[in-house]
C-alpha cells in the first residue's frame, strides 16, 4: 500500500527541497553538507521536518530524512542498522537501482557515508563498511534491514517530538551475523591507532574501496570547518586540503561516551 503523504503535507520549504533532491546522489550531497548533530544538549531523534528546521542531523536522523525525501521519488523507506561491538551502531538508508544495492549515510567518520549502487546483495554492502568502521572501539558484528512502513501509523516524517520508537524498533529487529577474522580487524585497528597518533584531528580516507563511496558522485571532497563537513569541489581544493580534516572531538572518548549515552549511533 502506498502510504506516502501528498504535497499538501509538506511546507513550501520542505517541498522545494524534495523536488530538488530527486536522486540518491543529490540527497547524499545535501546530507554531507548539513552540519552534524552532536547532541550536546542530550540525545535526539528528530524527524525530517525538524532536521530541515534545525539544519543538523546525526546518522539516524539523516537516514530517516533520506527516506522521507526519496519516498517521494519512488524509493521504499528502507533502513539498514549496522550493529557494532561497542554498541555504537550506524544506520543508513538503503536503495536499489538496476537490481544493485546502494546507500545514503551521514557520520562523524567520512568512510561511513553513502555507497554507490554497485552491490549485488546487502551483505556485500555491509562489508564495504567493515574496514572504515574500525576505530578505537568499533567493529561491525551484524546488520538488520527494516522498512519504516513497519511502524504503522507512527509519525516518523513530521513529528516535533523525539522519535525514540525508531531506535527501539531498530534494536528489536532480527540481525544477521557478520563473522570477520581477527587478523583483518587487528590490521585495520593498528593502522587506525597509528594514524590517529600522527593526525589526531583528521579522519582517515586511506581505504581501498573509496571508488565505491557515494561521495565520488558528488565530484567533491570533505573538509571539516567550524563544526561541520564542508563540500569542496575538487577543482578548487588547495594543496593543504588534500587530507580531509575532522573535529578534534571526533573518534575520542569525549565524543563517544556522554554525547551518545542516550542515542548510541555513529
Amino acid at each position: 500500500m502506498d502510504r506516502k503523504p501528498g504535497r499538501e503535507a509538506f511546507t513550501n520549504k520542505e517541498w522545494k527541497l524534495i523536488r530538488r533532491l530527486n536522486t540518491p546522489a543529490k540527497v547524499q550531497r545535501w546530507l554531507t553538507a548539513t552540519p552534524y548533530n552532536w547532541e550536546r544538549q542530550g540525545g535526539t531523534m528528530r524527524s525530517f521536518r525538524e532536521v530541515v528546521k534545525r539544519n543538523e542531523a546525526h546518522c539516524l536522523e539523516a537516514a530517516v530524512s533520506a527516506a522521507v525525501i526519496l519516498e517521494q521519488h519512488g524509493y521504499p523507506p528502507l533502513l539498514l542498522d549496522l550493529e557494532s561491538w561497542d554498541l555504537l551502531d550506524h544506520v543508513i538508508f538503503v536503495f536499489r537501482q538496476n537490481g544493485l544495492w546502494g546507500s545514503i549515510g551521514r557520520s562523524r567518520d567520512i568512510g561511513l557515508h553513502g555507497r554507490k549502487p554497485v552491490f549485488r546483495n546487502l551483505r556485500q554492502l555491509v562489508w564495504s563498511y567493515f574496514d572504515p568502521y574500525i576505530d578505537m572501539t568499533g567493529r561491525i558484528k551484524g546488520y538488520g534491514l527494516t522498512s519504516l512502513d513497519d511502524l504503522g501509523n507512527y509519525d516518523w516524517r513530521f513529528s516535533a517530538r523525539n522519535m525514540h520508537k525508531i531506535e527501539d524498533h531498530l534494536r528489536a529487529i532480527p540481525h544477521q551475523k557478520l563473522r570477520s577474522s581477527d587478523r583483518r580487524y587487528e590490521y585495520w585497528h593498528e593502522r587506525y591507532q597509528g594514524y590517529k597518533k600522527r593526525f589526531p584531528d583528521r579522519s582517515p580516507s586511506y581505504y581501498g574501496n573509496r571508488n565505491q563511496w557515494m561521495l565520488q558522485l558528488c565530484s567533491c571532497d570533505l573538509v571539516w570547518f567550524r563544526g561541520s563537513f564542508r563540500v569542496i569541489p575538487r577543482n578548487t581544493r588547495s594543496r593543504n586540503q588534500d587530507t580531509i580534516r575532522q573535529s578534534p572531538l571526533a573518534n575520542s572518548s569525549l565524543s563517544r561516551s556522554p554525547t551518545y549515552a542516550q542515542s548510541p549511533m555513529r
